[in-house]
């Protein structure tokens, strides 16, 4: 069974913004305009080896929403048995759904094809009149199970952002903390849990994206700030200078990575990334950089208020329920699932559990 979905966005509304070059200081100092579209496919290929029962997949569809970074174009589902077909969440995002019934061989391909831009928010200049806050962004402002902003989340928020009165100089502390006091642990499960409240009750601020972005986002949440982790997957090599920030190849299976965005009045959204500046620290030949590291702070400067993007954002959820899934919910969204009359199956583990995912430019 094969189905296909194009859409199509209106691009009229799109924001047009500048993109600062490795070296700039800030977005103030120095920007040159975005180069323009690029266009990739990404093929998901998704097998499930020891089915039991009815079988059901799930994976993450591209972001549908209109954005000054992405456009879907649209996706196709593939699988020789069962049904599979596209979802729109109580949450309002996308996603895959497909089901075997007993007997049948649980595989699913899907490509999907969107275009993508590199974005920066100009911070030297505001439009107050039209980036302030609505109703609309509540919900990026309200705790989620691993994002509370009680306790001591809320009190470290305070300490961080006492001395800043602005909401881009609350945002700019915040994001200098996580860099000044986190760091990147290879050894964390996949993109990590996520689980702000023990990381700063331990003290323990290691991990990968979801813990380190999760924890910007927490933070941001409890001094007043909307803020939502974007979640997706690096779909090409980086061409900025850093390559532990891009794809090693068009086999991007383990290339999942979350990224932020903060809502300031008078900017709209403002794309952060501090967990990929502690990426550049650990990773970045020779590894182990300092923060003084002039490679380093160039890329912490610029991932304060702007995203290359060889990279595609699958949605901004979290505390999801899987349709039709008896499992818990999921803290995000990031991974293929899979779930057969045994119970949900470890995403991370490919011996019940198997995807490929290759991206390329066209």
């Amino acid at each position: 069974m094969s189905i296909n979905r194009r859409t199509f966005l209106e691009t009229a509304s799109l924001l047009s913004g500048a993109f600062a070059p490795w070296g700039a200081e800030s977005a103030k100092a120095q920007s040159i305009r975005s180069p323009g579209w690029r266009r990739f496919k990404v093929t998901t290929q998704i097998e499930v080896l020891k089915p039991a029962g009815l079988t059901r997949v799930w994976a993450p569809a591209a972001l549908i929403q209109n954005t000054p970074f992405q456009k879907s174009i649209g996706n196709t589902l593939h699988c020789d048995t069962g049904r599979a077909r596209i979802v729109k969440s109580a949450a309002g995002f996308d996603l895959i759904a497909a089901e075997f019934s007993p007997g049948d061989k649980p595989s699913l391909t899907i490509t999907t094809e969107v275009k993508t831009r590199d974005w920066a928010v100009n911070l030297a200049e505001g439009h107050p009149a039209s980036h302030g806050r609505s109703s609309d962004w509540n919900a990026y402002l309200k705790p989620t199970k691993m994002l509370p902003i009680d306790g001591i989340v809320k009190v470290r928020a305070a300490e961080i952002t006492k001395a800043a009165t602005a909401d881009v100089d609350k945002a700019r502390a915040i994001y200098d903390w996580i860099v000044e006091n986190t760091y990147r642990n290879p050894k964390t499960k996949g993109c990590g849990l996520g689980d702000i409240r023990f990381m700063l009750e331990s003290g323990d601020l290691g991990g990968k994206c979801a813990d380190l972005n999760g924890l910007y986002v927490g933070l941001a949440r409890a001094a007043g700030l909307p803020a939502r982790d974007v979640y997706g997957i690096r779909i090409a090599p980086s061409q900025l200078g850093c390559k532990s920030l891009g794809a090693s190849s068009g086999d991007v299976t383990k290339a999942q990575h979350c990224r932020a965005e903060v809502f300031l009045n008078g900017y709209g959204w403002v794309p952060v990334d501090p967990a990929d500046v502690r990426k550049v620290v650990l990773e970045e030949p020779p590894g182990h950089r300092l923060l003084q590291d002039d490679l380093v702070k160039q890329t912490r400067s610029r991932l304060f208020g702007s995203w290359e993007m060889n990279w595609m954002a699958y949605n901004y959820a979290q505390d999801v329920t899987l349709p039709g899934s008896s499992g818990p919910p999921l803290h995000y969204f990031m991974y293929p699932q899979a779930e057969t009359a045994e119970g949900r199956l470890d995403s991370l583990n490919p011996e019940h559990f198997r995807y490929q995912i290759t991206a390329v430019e066209i």
